[in-house]
């Protein structure tokens, strides 16, 4: 598998692509991830083709990692023991030379959430995942806002905060909010889809993060961000499309990534070049 993303492959029919070949080759998904998440996380993966496990426990999850195509690393719901397991994992992931995902859930919230996610950004991440206060806050950036785990500022102000987290980790980084951007520290990615509802059922983020470890088992990492969003957001838009509220949201979501195909992640995403520096 190639290791590098062209400006070709970063195009909404390569997402397309790119879900085909997830499907075909069914990759197991470790997942390091919070107890309000766990369940959507493991269904999302499931719907889209991928095949999940939550392993945590530091006596396992290096072999676990082991016998994993990728992993998702998500500090929601933190303790000594699981950060334990999160550094295990990771160790094995990059000692074996396959992605790792980390997800920085409430960076910034408090003293110890934030230097764990930054002792796990330095741990060499393929792809890092997250809002735009905790992307900010994990760069070091002024002004990043949050109000716990959810975000108080436009993903469109996290991009020059992305861009310098990903040339100091050379992880490539993701910032979602009403439009997504996803960074190599030059290249811009704008990835446009979803729905308003989104944000208003829990744990949808985190199972973003999963997908994108989905992702990332079988292409490069720009691609498999930028692919990841662009599907996510098209089945998020196509769910939410004739409900009345977030209530059935995950569940709509799960439907939609189920039944999605490259014609309709064309239709209900969009993705563009903006820049390179």
């Amino acid at each position: 598998m190639s290791t590098t993303a062209t400006n070709d492959n970063l195009t909404i029919t390569a997402a397309g692509a790119a879900l085909d070949d997830l499907r075909a080759a069914r990759p197991l998904v470790q997942n390091i991830t919070n107890y309000v998440a766990m369940t959507i996380s493991a269904n999302v993966l499931l719907a889209l083709g991928a095949s999940p496990a939550m392993v945590h426990a530091p006596e396992e999850a290096a072999d676990f990692a082991a016998i994993s195509s990728s992993l998702v690393v998500n500090i929601g719901t933190l303790s000594e023991s699981w950060v334990d397991g999160m550094r295990r994992a990771v160790l094995r992931m990059n000692e074996d030379g396959k992605p790792w995902v980390l997800d920085p859930v409430g960076c910034g919230a408090t003293p110890y959430r934030t230097a764990v996610a930054v002792e796990l950004s330095r741990l060499r991440p393929a792809i890092i995942r997250g809002n735009a206060s905790e992307i900010m806050s994990l760069a070091g950036a002024s002004g990043a806002g949050g109000k716990g785990v959810d975000s108080t500022t436009s993903s469109d102000a996290a991009i020059a905060a992305a861009q310098a987290l990903a040339r100091e980790t050379g992880a490539v980084v993701a910032v979602t909010g009403e439009t997504d951007y996803v960074t190599d520290g030059a290249i811009v990615v704008a990835i446009t889809g979803g729905h308003a509802l989104m944000p208003l059922s829990t744990a949808l983020g985190c199972a973003l993060s999963a997908t994108v470890a989905a992702f990332a088992a079988i292409r490069p990492p720009m691609e498999a961000a930028v692919s990841a969003l662009a599907v996510y957001g098209a089945a998020g838009a196509l769910g939410a499309e004739n409900l009345a509220g977030p209530g059935l949201l995950p569940a709509a979501l799960c439907d939609m990534l189920y039944g999605l195909d490259a014609e309709s992640v064309a239709a209900f995403a969009g993705v563009q070049v903006m820049e390179t520096v």
